[in-house]
């Protein structure tokens, strides 16, 4: 069935699509069977099911051939992690000085400076304002910008 895109919300990537027949179809970011995001107003093709709008494709735009209407296209695993923000600032607060958050969320180089700048006092001057800072921002940065930033 073809439809359109009448919203989106971009935190969950949850939306709504209205067919042909007149109907409201929910849909989730596993249902996109397109690399790329749902627009507002976007034509596309799916199948209905129930409620539900599963495997939903972008149809190509208008007077231009081969062109689709997809705004980017994010690398297929943004917004999933196996880290935990939560984990990741507990370490920093409590461990902060040794640079084991920085070594839990990949940052292996900045964990090793961080555990050699512990061995002196100054370096410990540095480190502590510095694990201290980490541990705030991972608590404020939301789960979806922790996943982009600390993907595996």
């Amino acid at each position: 069935m073809r439809g359109q895109i009448l919203g989106v919300d971009v935190r969950t990537g949850e939306g709504q699509l209205t067919g042909d027949d007149g109907r409201r179809y929910k849909f989730k970011p596993d249902d996109w069977a397109h690399r790329g995001e749902p627009a507002i107003g976007l034509t596309v093709d799916f199948e209905p099911e129930a409620d539900r709008a599963r495997s939903i494709f972008p149809l190509p735009v208008a007077g231009v051939a081969g062109a689709v209407a997809v705004p980017h296209a994010p690398p297929p695993s943004v917004g999933r992690t196996d880290r935990n923000r939560f984990v990741a600032a507990l370490l920093a607060f409590f461990l902060g000085l040794l640079g084991a958050h920085r070594f839990y969320t990949g940052r292996t180089g900045s964990g090793i400076v961080m555990l050699v700048l512990t061995i002196t006092v100054v370096g410990m001057l540095v480190s502590a304002p510095w694990s201290l800072i980490d541990a705030i921002r991972y608590l404020i940065m939301s789960d979806r910008e922790f996943a982009e930033r600390y993907n595996r």
